[in-house]
């Protein structure tokens, strides 16, 4: 396959090696999108298959397997995974030497690491890039350097490191202006820095949102059709700060309105132990896990999504809720608030850790329920600006770029 520039002339298309940690349920439809791009020829290497088959997700505490399309509509391999302890978070957890292989024979024009830094596999496929001379993309979600345990000599390590590693990449991918300050913040050059909207599928979330019979929905989680449901979805993890918005929610104190919180983890039975303490476990629901097939229904039923964490590199859930016409509560430490949460337009914004001041904006959001559902329109069409075109349309800019600029100066090693 080949296309054709402005110029007459036939160019082949980009080669691209994508190198991702496991099937992930939102990078699936972007992949499947990539393949059909005209100027790109993509490949997917996977250090394990977390998603696609049944394992134990740590962050959820249970075995997941996600119930959509992970590996269909683009070419994959999955490496071996020869870790001697493949316990999750260790850096030698995924440690896939074929990659070396894979990257020096493959023919790539161009490699995008997925896996993160803190993994034996990136640094290999890191080598191997630059042995072979290939350009190399890779970024992350962050939009501060404090680390999710808050330890200051983290903190220390990244100062001194961060700004040695992302120099490292051709284009550093930051999927938020957050990331975008932060790179700058770092001293990388703003033409090294490419923001690619951390996006799912638009059009399947608001085919799916449609067909949700919002009525039925209610009735299975047993609240009634004309309350006000509020939403947390997400992991029941310490800094997702799922007990701030219990006791938001005991303050409101309006009859009328439900608690639900869809998500499984090591939280759950404190927060339910809390909810009778607080005299409100009648009005709480807990879902547990939440499949995706099963998530348009959750946020379409739902009035309101919150998301309180203290530690939100992005957030996406942010993004489902809103193509589902609902308006979300950030704390101002979720990534997506960045650039989707526009006050009192799409959703709400509060400091961190400030339960009361999540109490007042639960209380604006109820006290007006016409204004709600503009802001859930209104969240609506802000997607449409960020989305899977969006995100692609500056991918294979940076690409084009890279391998353009690449390509004169450069020859491939081949083992």
């Amino acid at each position: 396959m080949s296309t054709t520039n402005i110029d007459g002339e036939e160019r082949r298309p980009i080669h691209t090696l994508f190198v991702g940690s496991h099937p992930v349920q939102y990078s699936a439809p972007i992949f499947r999108r990539l393949a059909q791009h005209p100027q790109l020829e993509i490949q997917v290497a996977y250090c394990g298959m977390q998603g696609a088959e049944l394992k134990l997700d740590p962050g959820f505490g249970i075995d997941v397997k996600w119930d959509v399309p992970l590996l269909e509509g683009y070419e994959w391999v999955a490496l071996p995974n020869r870790s001697p302890v493949p316990k999750s978070g260790s850096f030698f957890a995924l440690f896939n030497p074929g990659i070396w292989r894979l990257i020096s024979r493959g023919k790539f024009d161009a490699v995008i690491l997925y896996t993160g830094y803190r993994c034996a596999t990136f640094w290999i496929a890191l080598a191997a890039a630059k042995w072979n001379r290939i350009p190399i993309l890779f970024g992350t979600d962050a939009h501060e350097l404090a680390p999710r345990d808050r330890k200051d000599w983290k903190l220390w390590v990244k100062k001194m490191l961060w700004p040695r590693l992302f120099r490292l990449a051709d284009v550093v991918l930051a999927p938020s202006s957050g990331t975008v300050a932060l790179m700058r913040g770092l001293g990388i050059h703003e033409d090294r820095i490419a923001l690619t909207p951390y996006c799912v599928d638009n059009d399947w979330w608001i085919e799916q949102s449609a067909k949700v019979d919002r009525r039925a929905v209610r009735a299975r989680w047993d609240v009634p059709d004309d309350s006000f449901a509020i939403l947390f979805c997400a992991k029941l993890q310490r800094w997702k700060r799922p007990q701030d918005l219990l006791c938001a929610f005991a303050k409101i104190a309006d009859a009328n309105a439900y608690l639900v919180f869809a998500g499984e983890g090591p939280l759950r039975s404190a927060l339910e132990s809390e909810a009778h303490s607080l005299g409100i476990a009648d009005k709480v629901r807990f879902l547990g896990f939440v499949n995706q097939s099963e998530l348009p229904g959750t946020y379409t039923a739902s009035d309101i999504l919150v998301l309180p964490s203290e530690h939100e590199p992005f957030g996406v859930v942010v993004n489902e809720a809103m193509l589902c016409k609902c308006p979300v509560i950030v704390s101002d430490r979720v990534g997506a608030g960045f650039d989707l949460v526009r006050e009192a337009e799409t959703g709400f914004v509060f400091a961190v850790g400030d339960v009361t001041g999540l109490a007042v904006a639960l209380r604006r959001a109820m006290s007006d329920r016409d204004h709600l559902r503009e802001m859930g329109e209104a969240s609506n069409r802000r997607m449409a600006e960020w989305s899977p075109r969006d995100n692609i349309a500056a991918f294979v800019q940076s690409v084009m770029r890279v391998t353009k600029i690449c390509s004169g100066s450069a020859t491939t090693k081949t083992l």
